[in-house]
């Protein structure tokens, strides 16, 4: 299905996309045409225009001028320094945290206490393994993937003179895996367990639970802190493979337009470490381009099957959202008397007990979320396979929203692992899972897949804007800079 040592790139890059192949279908490594670096050049991955970015200095942004995607960011601390003293913060209250307890219950006198690793040993034992797998991955083993896969980065970026040629893949890999890493919506779901809890039980905190928010603070400031920029600058592409952009004596510090170069289809645009590549003639938006030079990764200029893979996880998504709803996620029994709840039944028991900003906070992650996830796509396949320029600008900034908010919506399957770990006495009081939290979790994880595979660039492509010769573009066939590096080649000889 994949050649050789890119297997593990194929797989990740087309995830379901694999399906749609022709059966016996091979894939060719090798690059199809001769590429040249273009230094200076940025892609928008929201719309797909190509623009120069000028040096900037500490503190400024620049974003894309058709459709207000960050293109670059120059940051005000050290590159190395200030990320690594977070990761190292990280990585010691995570360790801490796999010893310490989160929280303590106490129900007529009899005690329960839940650890992060509490959670998936229950559900596992009341048979609910792929919910226990998934919690025990978003919790627990991605988090220290992640810190791991930092460490090797800085130590990448420290010693880049002699550092393996891996390192390269290994920041792909953290970029990939980032969004698994959920410890931020792990203490949402701890807030709203213990708001369900203390009005019903002596519930105390532990110190776990102090050190979950702090490991929540420590890694969001070493994503902030992290410039990955300052990374790919340590692993340039070779003199020879590289064209210089400059600014023809534009001293201004805005990224405008005008600057735009040739056509957006001779150009493909890394992923990864988003350099742009110029290539001789036209580039197919799904043709394999080969490795990139910089980074290895596969080089394509959209997505490959965008649209199918895509409504492929939309529709299962969509057809799990309805049981998630109609099925209950939990039982609470207390005292031998209680009853099945439901995502919508949870809500309004936070509400009648007057805590309104978690009853909406659940309402909005677990409910509202995921409808305008599945209709947000819905709409932005629809415009794309009926090529209406429908609101380009709103629909980017939607598909930014909807992988930015995702993952938010499994507040409540963190927060059912929780109590199902610590309200085990008995008769006295229990909580047990539900069917109904698996097909939730499900419509939770295809729905960041289908999000993840989509290609917000197709829209814009659909609609005519990319493709076309923009202003800057060379009336004569050898302004090509291309072209105009094969005649130096050919003078020099």
């Amino acid at each position: 299905m994949f050649g050789k040592d890119r297997f593990y790139k194929g797989l990740w890059n087309h995830k379901a996309a694999f399906l749609f192949r022709k059966v016996g279908h091979r894939r060719d490594t090798g690059p199809k045409l001769k590429l040249l670096a273009l230094e200076g050049l940025k892609e928008c991955h929201g719309c797909g225009l190509i623009q120069k970015v000028p040096h900037l200095k500490p503190g400024q942004v620049a974003e894309c001028t058709r459709c207000g995607e960050q293109l670059d960011r120059e940051r005000l601390t050290s590159p190395i320094m200030a990320p690594l003293a977070f990761c190292i913060t990280s990585i010691a209250l995570y360790l801490a945290l796999l010893v310490s307890p989160l929280m303590t219950i106490d129900i007529y006198g009899r005690e329960n206490t839940v650890s992060l690793l509490s959670g998936p040993k229950e559900l596992i034992n009341q048979g609910f393994s792929l919910i226990s797998i998934l919690v025990l991955s978003a919790s627990v083993l991605m988090p220290a993937i992640v810190l791991t896969l930092m460490m090797l980065i800085l130590y990448g970026m420290w010693h880049s003179h002699k550092a393996p040629h891996w390192i390269r893949h290994v920041f792909a890999w953290y970029e990939r895996l980032r969004p698994w890493s959920m410890i931020e919506v792990y203490v949402i779901g701890l807030i709203v367990a213990y708001s369900k809890l203390v009005d019903l039980a002596v519930v105390i905190l532990q110190p776990g639970a102090f050190l979950l928010g702090g490991l929540m603070v420590s890694m969001a400031a070493m994503d902030s802190a992290f410039n990955s920029k300052s990374f790919w600058k340590r692993f340039p592409v070779p003199q020879e493979d590289q064209i210089l952009c400059k600014e023809d004596g534009d001293s201004s510090e805005n990224v405008t337009s005008d600057a735009l170069l040739l056509q957006s289809d001779n150009m493909v645009s890394c992923t990864c470490c988003h350099t742009v590549f110029l290539a001789e003639k036209t580039v197919l938006p799904e043709d394999d381009m080969g490795n990139c030079m910089r980074c290895g990764e596969i080089l394509r200029r959209r997505k490959y099957k965008s649209i199918e893979a895509s409504l492929c996880f939309l529709v299962a998504a969509f057809i799990f959202y309805i049981p998630a709803n109609m099925l209950p996620i939990m039982t609470y029994v207390r005292v031998g008397q209680g009853q099945p709840n439901t995502i919508l039944s949870g809500v309004k028991e936070l509400w009648e007990s007057g805590l309104y900003s978690l009853a909406l906070l659940v309402l909005f992650a677990s409910i509202t979320i995921p409808v305008a996830k599945i209709g947000a796509l819905a709409i932005m396949l629809y415009c794309e396979t009926r090529k209406k320029a429908w609101h380009l600008n709103g629909l980017t900034k939607l598909y930014r929203f909807v992988c930015f908010i995702g993952r938010w919506s499994m507040i409540d399957v963190f927060m059912i692992s929780i109590l199902v770990a610590i309200v085990r006495f008995s008769f006295l009081a229990h909580v047990t899972a539900d069917p109904g939290v698996v097909f939730f979790a499900l419509v939770v994880v295809l729905t960041i897949f289908a999000a993840d595979l989509y290609d917000p660039r197709g829209l814009w492509d659909a609609a005519g804007y990319n493709g076309a010769l923009m202003k800057s573009r060379r009336k004569a066939d050898n302004s090509h800079p291309y072209t105009k590096r094969k005649d130096m080649e050919s003078e020099s000889a």
